[in-house]
């Protein structure tokens, strides 16, 4: 980082470094896992909120300490499960992860995840919902929801189709097998691959590219190529919060995640 640069915290799980027109977010749950649990989703979707009000950028980089993230944080979901709330509690519950992609889609300024070790689940949906991806070499992505018996929801489908097309974008989510970022280069998913440990220079040289221009027709031009590529991502992916409930109330669902959980293979029947 520059020496210019200046750091802050925000909230229990972030930490915000702004040198000039290019702001570094990093998330630290203190365990190099980064799972996404419900607070610091929330503080992701409220920095996200709060980004948007702010003209002092042009570029937002976000990353994770260690590693990216091991997506969503399923043991916390086993400890909720066990709590009995409502059909409509657990609706709104899951409005979380799609609302944080969102807001990060939602950005004017150009957004970089740069990637370390392993970008998981919800990981994905998250760093897909950035402008760019740049990956450490040992780095991989992996969508394990439907080997678990769900179904990926947090309105990614319609993002990862576009990056990598519907045949490798089948492959990658229906399969759930790792992705290595030599591959994921190949196929789309990421702009570039350095040497590991060094993805947050890798994107801080590209912020520094982006953060370089004039910041109105940035903001106006990357809202316009959004717009244009993802025009019917919300009209075919509204319903997948409803998908993934449906799939939650299955047998198949329970199995996947108690099979995650005890370290085995699961046995699935279709019910």
């Amino acid at each position: 980082m520059s020496e210019h640069s200046s750091r802050e915290r925000f909230g229990e799980f972030l930490y915000l470094t702004r040198r000039g027109r290019v702001l570094v977010a990093t998330f630290d749950r203190g365990d190099g896992l980064n799972a996404l649990s419900s607070a610091l989703m929330r503080e992701l979707t409220e920095l996200a909120e709060t980004l948007g009000r702010d003209t002092e950028s042009s570029v937002i980089v976000l990353t994770g300490q260690q590693a990216f993230s091991a997506g969503a944080d399923l043991k916390e979901r086993a400890r909720s499960s066990a709590e009995r709330p409502t059909l409509l509690e657990r609706r709104q519950a899951l409005k979380a992860g799609p609302d944080m992609c969102a807001a990060w889609e939602r950005l004017e300024q150009i957004t970089i995840a740069a990637v370390e070790r392993f970008c998981i689940g919800g990981g994905v949906a998250l760093a897909i919902a950035c402008d760019h991806r740049i990956a450490g070499r040992s780095a991989h992505f992996r969508l394990p929801e439907i080997p678990l018996g769900m179904n990926m929801s947090w309105q990614s489908n319609p993002r990862t189709v576009a990056l990598l097309g519907p045949s490798r974008a089948k492959l990658f989510t229906i399969l759930g097998e790792k992705l290595p970022a030599a591959t994921a280069l190949d196929w789309g998913m990421v702009d570039e691959v350095v040497e590991d440990g060094a993805a947050l220079e890798a994107a801080l040289t590209l912020a520094d590219r982006y953060a370089a221009l004039p910041p109105i027709p940035l903001r106006m031009t990357k809202q316009a190529m959004n717009v244009t590529a993802g025009a019917l991502n919300y009209a075919t992916s509204y319903m997948d919060r409803d998908q993934f409930l449906l799939a939650a109330l299955s047998d198949d669902q329970r199995e996947g995640i108690r099979a995650f959980l005890e370290k085995r293979q699961p046995s699935f029947r279709g019910d």
